[in-house]
């Protein structure tokens, strides 16, 4: 039997720190010669069922869900982290039938800020409801 808070599954897979080239920026530099990204998702699931019966088919795949952040990091160019965070989100929705929800963080370490600095990041909360 699984577990909720205040209506989200109390059960989580986390991806930490998937690591790509991406083409995302606004200035043509970063478009032109891209930059690394790194991406952190959290997907809220009810895991019971996958442990009840030890079964992949009833739990979130964790090799497609960094197949398919790879796959938006990688792929068309976007102005905005916010834009990529949203695609990389709505993909997983869309392709992980068992997710109630996804937390998905993009990092921008690289970002043009005339300062110094650790790391940018967007997070995105979305949910099937």
């Amino acid at each position: 039997m699984g577990g909720s808070t205040g209506g989200r599954p109390a059960d989580r897979i986390t991806l930490t720190g998937l690591r790509a080239r991406g083409y995302h920026g606004v200035f043509e530099a970063e478009k032109r010669d891209g930059q690394e990204f790194t991406t952190d998702v959290v997907v809220h699931l009810d895991a019971a069922p996958a442990a009840a019966g030890d079964d992949l088919a009833h739990t979130v795949n964790y090799a497609q869900v960094a197949a398919t952040v790879l796959r938006v990091i990688t792929g068309e160019s976007l102005d905005l982290i916010e834009t990529v965070a949203d695609r990389i989100a709505g993909a997983l929705l869309a392709e992980q039938p068992v997710a109630a929800a996804v937390e998905v963080t993009v990092h921008k370490p690289h970002a043009p800020i005339e300062a110094e600095f650790a790391d940018v990041a967007v997070s995105v909360y979305r949910s099937r409801t």
